[in-house]
């Protein structure tokens, strides 16, 4: 088990023992429910059983929420289940850990889907649109971490003005909670990931150093521009809460850039990615060390040659119901390295 699952593991475990002892009043929904979501208007009549988590954080949620019993399906995993949700997501359907065809989600018949990503449900989705479930009767949600402008980025992902934060996690899991009429569970979440933001906030010296980091998500071969968190996203949310900064000055949710400009940016730290999914070799956090140690002109990274080099969960990367856990992650590995106090 790598450390980044190891990590993941008892951070998951610790949230879930705190859920289930949580005893949190909050009102019952009252239908019909109107909510306002990146722009658009979604009524629901009544609580919905047949839901699909289209995503990993959108499913993640309904998991953590204790709604695998009103799920039938879920898709697009960069990387597996939290490990204290495995056995609730075995009762769920896997359509597919990629990107699913708009017909295979129709073939669930669905009361509602909860997308993660507006590559999954946006204007330029090759999955489908919102219009193509509104016009089946099938209301969508998307996380509203995830509606961004494309104005200055022409890109599905878009960019941030200003730095993500966890209001909008709340937001979505208060939201998804009164949806299903489970207030209270979500409240309780929401409680939880608080105290775990405010004590990470805590444990980090003020009057330490202020590291600056890059977050590589992937690369689809060494030659290529690198995927980074961008300044505003759920990286430079944990590079600020750990008393620090991201070195890559973009707005774009997922600038991509050479190592040229990764080398003139020179981090304290580089925060490198685990992901699951193995669409490229550079998905494995051990080919991007190894690159990064082997690389003639990379090696010579300040960050490298220090062995200032991390390794996170990449669903973190993303603003999602782990990035808090990821940055619990990089926290305890940098103290061990002696670079936080």
């Amino acid at each position: 088990m790598t450390l980044a699952r190891t990590f993941l593991a008892a951070s998951a475990a610790a949230a879930l023992s705190f859920f289930a002892a949580a005893s949190v009043s909050a009102a019952a929904t009252k239908y019909p429910l109107t909510i306002e979501n990146c722009g658009a208007q979604v009524t629901f009549e009544k609580a919905p059983q047949r839901a699909i988590g289209l995503g990993q954080n959108s499913a993640e949620i309904l998991l953590m929420l204790g709604l695998q019993d009103r799920m039938v399906g879920t898709a697009f995993w960069p990387s597996k289940v939290m490990p204290q949700l495995q056995e609730a997501n075995a009762m769920v359907k896997l359509l597919t850990v990629e990107f699913p065809t708009f017909e295979s989600l129709l073939a669930e018949n669905p009361d509602f889907v909860a997308a993660a990503l507006p590559s999954l449900i946006g204007p330029t989705s090759k999955v489908a649109k919102r219009e193509d479930f509104e016009k089946v009767g099938v209301p969508t949600y998307l996380s509203p971490s995830t509606c961004l402008s494309t104005e200055k980025v022409h890109d599905q992902y878009g960019s941030r003005d200003t730095l993500w934060s966890m209001d909008l996690l709340y937001k979505e899991i208060d939201e998804l909670s009164q949806v299903f009429d489970v207030a209270d569970r979500g409240q309780a979440l929401i409680e939880d990931l608080k105290q775990r933001e405010a004590a990470l906030r805590s444990s980090v010296a003020k009057d330490g150093k202020k590291l600056s980091y890059v977050f590589w998500f992937s690369s689809p071969a060494p030659s290529a521009d690198a995927y980074l968190g961008g300044k505003n996203g759920a990286s430079g949310f944990i590079a600020d809460v750990l008393g620090g900064e991201n070195a890559i000055d973009a707005e774009a949710e997922w600038p991509t850039l050479g190592w040229e400009g990764i080398i003139a940016a020179n981090p304290d730290v580089i925060v490198v990615a685990s992901l699951d999914r193995n669409r490229w070799e550079l998905d494995k956090p051990e080919a991007k060390i190894a690159f990064l140690n082997s690389d003639p002109a990379v090696s010579q990274m300040p960050a490298v040659k220090n062995k200032a080099i991390v390794v996170m969960d990449g669903q973190a990367m993303n603003p999602t119901i782990r990035t808090i856990y990821g940055a619990e992650e990089v926290a305890k590995q940098l103290k061990d390295l002696g670079l936080l106090k």
